[in-house]
């Protein structure tokens, strides 16, 4: 296979992995809207669609910078890597996205182009030597992101709903909702939109990535194209939906009205602009299930279903390492089949 070909077969990869990034995220935009009947499913999945996609004309690739030369040392990447990679990604997510589980596609491709750059590693230095495929680079802040991510969405969604009820104490709740219900076409796009900042950025990085170690690019930076691209293919995405993570996080964790809703998703905006604004790659999944809890902690602790909130947790820890192993499994067979890659 040419150089010319494998790096067009990866970036196609790449960019089916942004598409199934949409559909596995769409429930992050679009839950909190349709649980609450202010949207139809149809409607809803439109909206965050043209929302991610706008988000392209607006922040710059710094995200894509950190997941491109941020976590692993590019001397040891090919194509083959980032193939190996990506493939563990998309892998991990449909597991995920199979069993209604709203995990993380940021950090599963972060998880799978870690773990297959350890993989080549030991093949280079020895299995001891596995780790030197890492960079220290941006895992610290990173990592500590998946703990302040939804801690910082429930944080906000919480203190929301304290300002919302007092600044509509002498209103009854049928009025709030009337208003809430249009209010909540700003925070779903607002949602979407900073989606779309951070999410797409992602798979930029990726493909810049490729592009560099196969000697197309002289340094890893983001074309316009890749920038276009990556955003259409997650709009694509979201408006094919992914209906089974809608019903977890639309209503398993705790129910919504519509001025829950409107501060689940502006909180959760706000949490991922915030390290999309620092160049940090972050979990829209995990802003939005702190987001909602913090909601649902707000009317009563035991209105959150945190049986389920601890499954969710559970498959937010698993991700990285799960993606990590069955992107070295993939490297292994790719190098069995193409020896030196």
């Amino acid at each position: 296979m040419s150089t010319l070909t494998l790096v067009v077969l990866i970036i196609s990869i790449a960019l089916l992995f942004d598409f199934i990034n949409g559909f596995h995220d769409a429930a992050n935009s679009i839950a909190t809207v349709v649980a609450t009947r202010v949207l139809s499913p149809l409607q809803a999945v439109a909206w965050a669609a043209f929302f991610n996609f706008v988000a392209a004309f607006t922040f710059g690739t710094a995200v894509a910078d950190t997941v491109g030369k941020g976590f692993v040392d590019l001397r040891i990447v090919t194509p083959y890597v980032i193939l190996a990679g990506v493939i563990g990604a998309i892998i991990w997510d449909l597991i995920t996205w199979w069993l209604g589980l709203p995990t993380s596609s940021s950090h599963a491709l972060i998880g799978g182009y870690a773990g297959a750059t350890m993989a080549r590693a030991a093949f280079l230095y020895g299995f001891g030597g596995s780790f030197r495929g890492l960079i220290l680079g941006k895992w610290p802040n990173t990592l500590a992101f998946i703990v302040l991510s939804p801690m910082i969405g429930l944080i906000l969604a919480y203190t929301l709903m304290i300002l919302v009820y007092w600044l509509f104490q002498k209103s009854t709740p049928a009025k709030m909702d009337q208003y809430f219900r249009k209010l909540q076409l700003v925070s779903a796009a607002a949602f979407s939109f900073a989606h779309g900042s951070n999410d797409a950025q992602k798979t930029m990085g990726i493909i810049a990535a490729v592009l560099y170690s196969a000697g197309y690019l002289a340094t890893v930076h983001v074309p316009v194209w890749v920038i276009f691209s990556a955003h259409a293919a997650i709009g694509m995405g979201t408006l094919s939906g992914g209906w089974r993570i809608v019903r977890t996080m639309g209503g398993r964790i705790t129910k919504l009205k519509p001025r829950g809703g409107f501060c689940a998703e502006t909180a959760a905006a706000l949490s991922i602009l915030f390290p999309t604004f620092l160049g940090l790659p972050v979990s829209t999944t995990h802003a939005i299930a702190g987001s909602i809890a913090g909601v649902g902690a707000f009317h009563r602790v035991k209105a959150v279903r945190w049986g389920l909130a601890t499954n969710i947790v559970w498959a937010w820890v698993l991700t990285i390492p799960t993606a990590a192993l069955i992107a070295c499994c993939a490297y292994l067979v790719i190098r069995y089949l193409v020896p030196g890659a």
